[in-house]
């Protein structure tokens, strides 16, 4: 039936198209293409002119196959638009195609750019594109049709999400074979949580094409290897979208191309040129499971079973009278119920097609089971499962609330594991038990043959550790007999850091902190460092010295700058670590020039950094890491301006289940400090949250929370974003940020993410797995409190340096605030 239609359409074409008059793939601005006059790609590729489609009057402007299924349609322009007579004309001005009758313009491609030679060329990909012909040899198109799809994908066509200007490439249906506008059906990338595939009939989501998962959407048939096409699939800083590629460019290559027929089935069509037709090499039908998730939360769907619902293993109806007759929307519940932070782990499910990722979270870095980790820290989780299930399965996707849309599942590779209490852990743990035999005989094997070899590794490894131990403690005067200072960083020789930073030349040196100075120098290897040197006058010792060490030593993440290694000797404390070439934050965020040279996107991305940097430290590392001094200036920007946190000096460990601790000794920087951190010494991952608050909106107003002033008011920087908020006047609170209007919402929302970090009472505040979801996924926010510190205050001149040190007598209460580096 479709293979009729489709041979109609082209007789129809065919019958329409009179003459090839130009003969040429470009029109230029003396030029026009009348109605019967057409123009060709370079290799007679794809044609362009004006045509009819099936037993329709009305004639359109648009693209079609050439040379393989001659008058195959691929572009509309006026799909809404029809011509009721030829007299349509196509030309090209400065800004423009236009499509004209009788000079009233129907249809056109605008710019915004003023082209100084301008050209219209249609290339061999079936991409019409507008552009300068000086710039013929490169790919800086003023406008393309392949950012404007109809109904048809065609091979480097993308189908996704501009993040930067929000253009969307997505695909709609004709209404039929005779009428090309719009039809019913839309095919687009939903971006919320981690991106999938959605069919909508109108306001109707019709079905769900599922996320990528490596090698195609979840819902997709397995592919089997081909030698036609690639599927690909980008999730870039600027972009997201998925696309297709030919192996075979040549003239002699197949074609293919996708559809979205007007009855909303999805179609990869190839041309088969033996027999002069196209071949449908796979169809994905909407069913009945794809429709508005019939089986509700944690309930598969199966449209060859009976009933078609059924609920996952350890799952039961909720409300058993509905599922009896046959009303599944409520869907299932826990057998048992779940208890957080008390044995919960997860139950394999394996071949589902994966539920809906609306409310969902994503990492491409995190190995399976740092992802279980992660999903089993935070109580609201409920599954989790590799994004790439190739080879051995990479990235990490997190669901929150009832999983939904799950479509039957088989023994095959794609697997989802979702959280189940301890209780119900017991039988999956029987039915590996089976297999279990056999794998413990071949590890006992091989263990037995490995012993002497591990044995002798181990005592070399034992050996040189000790040796370390003893250095470090000769050179601190302290014991090591705890194995706290088992450090795995290279200890330099002082003489390689006085010649690297030229006897630590003024010339080398880029800042000062509580630390001391901090110099740039180079390694014989070529290798730039940054280099801390312990000073005399520093308020800090060698018990934070320590402290760094230790700590940092520790830590691997891409936004913790990294220690390379010490230096202990004589007098001498030094730290070395990678050099950062753009500096300090507070250098970047507080300098009028360097802030407007930035757009949303980089703002957006440190912010979004250092909350990762933060969950690391707070969940994700060996220790609990509270860094207590989080601040701009303590936020350091690599080559790619990606953020790095640093200066650990100050930073406590936490073990086991501690979430807090109490200090007689505050010592942090004024404006960052959390209440009860620096009224009662009480501080907790919390008190970090507060300073990432903080400096959230420090980053989007370019203004200090301390020093800041305002001709309204007395508030600091945090009561005047609170006023902001409460008033509706969040633009007022954004300062030299290069922003597009569909920015402006996400960074209304990172506004009031800020909010929400720095309210007054510890446990009103999120904590940062929570924090870095929000900046993740467009989910409701609730309204902040108000904020800490929010009493306006009496200001004097040149009040409150921020230079300055404060002490307070009653709890040996030091703040040091430390110049950027």
């Amino acid at each position: 039936m479709a293979s009729t239609a489709l041979n109609l359409l082209s007789i129809t074409l065919l019958l329409s198209i009179l003459t090839n008059a130009s003969g040429k793939d470009i029109l230029r601005g003396d030029e026009t293409i009348r109605d019967g006059e057409t123009i060709v790609s370079a290799n007679g590729e794809f044609e362009l002119g004006f045509f009819r489609a099936g037993s329709s009057t009305n004639r359109y402007l648009g693209i079609w196959f050439k040379k393989m299924s001659y008058g195959t349609v691929v572009w509309v322009a006026n799909r809404d638009r029809p011509l009721n007579n030829t007299s349509g004309m196509l030309r090209i001005d400065n800004k423009a195609i236009l499509l004209l009758v009788d000079a009233a313009l129907i249809w056109s491609a605008n710019s915004s750019t003023f082209v100084k030679n301008p050209v219209a060329q249609l290339l061999d990909t079936g991409n019409l594109v507008f552009r300068d012909e000086q710039d013929g040899g490169s790919e800086n198109f003023v406008w393309q049709s392949f950012d404007y799809p109809g109904d048809t994908m065609l091979p480097g066509m993308k189908f996704g999400k501009n993040l930067v200007t929000g253009r969307q490439w997505y695909y709609s249906s004709w209404k039929s074979v005779d009428d090309p506008s719009p039809g019913n059906f839309v095919h687009r990338m939903d971006t919320h949580g981690y991106p999938q595939l959605l069919l909508w009939k109108g306001s109707e989501l019709q079905a769900r094409t599922g996320p990528w998962v490596g090698n195609r959407f979840s819902g997709d048939p397995v592919p089997k290897a081909n030698r036609i096409y690639l599927n690909e699939f980008f999730i870039e800083p600027r972009e997201i979208y998925y696309a297709f590629h030919l192996f075979n460019t040549s003239s002699t290559r197949p074609a293919t191309r996708l559809i979205l027929d007007p009855n909303g089935n999805r179609q990869r069509l190839i041309w088969n040129d033996q027999n002069q037709e196209w071949r449908t090499y796979l169809t994905i039908l909407v069913t009945d499971c794809d429709r508005s998730a019939p089986c509700g939360p944690y309930a598969t769907c199966d449209v060859n079973s009976s009933p078609k619902c059924a609920c996952l293993r350890g799952f039961k109806p909720k409300i058993p009278e509905k599922w009896e007759a046959a009303d599944w929307r409520d869907g299932c519940v826990h057998i048992n119920p779940l208890n957080c932070g008390h044995g919960d782990g997860f139950v394999k499910f394996s071949g589902v097609k994966l539920p809906d990722t609306r409310q969902s979270w994503y990492n491409l870095t995190m190995n399976l089971e740092e992802c279980k980790s992660m999903c089993l820290k935070n109580c609201n989780c409920t599954a989790c499962s590799n994004i790439n299930v190739e080879k051995e399965g990479s990235g990490c996707l997190l669901w929150f609330g009832g999983l939904i849309g799950i479509n039957g599942y088989t023994e095959d590779a794609q697997s989802i594991y979702v959280r189940m209490p301890a209780s119900d852990l017991d039988e999956s743990a029987t039915d590996e038990s089976n297999n279990s035999g056999l794998r413990r005989i071949i590890f006992i094997s091989i263990s037995v043959a490995l012993t002497a070899m591990s044995a002798l590794i181990l005592l070399l490894l034992f050996m040189k550790r000790k040796l370390k131990r003893k250095v470090y403690s000769h050179f601190t005067g302290t014991s090591s007999s705890n194995g706290e200072e088992n450090l795995e960083l290279p200890l330099f020789d002082f003489r390689k850091i006085v010649n690297a930073t030229t006897n630590f030349s003024h010339d080398n040196k880029i800042g000062e902190g509580g630390f001391g100075p901090v110099y740039k120098g180079m390694l014989e290897d070529g290798q730039l460092i940054a280099v801390k040197r312990l000073s005399d006058s520093s308020r800090q010792g060698i018990d934070e010295f320590k402290n760094e060490v230790s700590l940092i030593a520790k830590l691997q993440h891409r936004n913790l700058v990294s220690l390379l290694g010490y230096c202990i000797e004589d007098q001498e404390r030094v730290l070395i670590y990678e050099y950062m070439p753009n500096g300090s934050l507070d250098s970047f965020i507080f300098d009028k020039g360097k802030r407007s040279l930035a757009d949303w996107e980089r703002y957006y991305s440190i912010i979004n950094g250092v909350a990762r940097g933060l969950l690391y430290l707070h969940q994700d590392s060996k220790l609990r890491i509270i860094h207590r001094d989080l601040k701009a200036s303590n936020v350091l920007l690599d080559h790619d301006m990606n953020p790095k946190i640093s200066d650990f000096g100050m930073a406590r460990s936490f073990g086991g289940s501690q979430t807090e601790a109490n200090t007689t000794r505050v010592v942090g920087t004024y404006g960052y400090m959390s209440p009860e951190y620096a009224i009662d010494g009480l501080f907790s991952t919390k008190s970090d949250v507060y300073s990432f608050g903080v400096l959230v909106l420090e980053i989007l107003s370019g203004k200090r929370n301390r020093c800041f002033e305002h001709p309204d008011h007395n508030l600091n920087l945090l009561g005047h974003a609170w006023r902001c908020f409460s008033e509706d006047r969040l633009k007022d609170l954004l300062d030299g940020i290069i922003l597009e209007p569909s920015n402006e919402c996400e960074a209304f929302r990172d506004i009031q993410i800020g909010l929400l970090c720095v309210q007054e009472y510890p446990e009103d505040r999120p904590n940062m797995s929570s924090v870095v979801l929000m900046l993740n996924s467009k989910t409701a926010l609730p309204n902040p409190k108000k904020p800490g510190f929010f009493t306006e205050r009496k200001r004097h001149e040149k009040d409150y340096s921020s230079s300055k040190h404060i002490l307070s007598s009653s709890n040996d209460y030091s703040i040091t605030a430390i110049s950027p580096r």
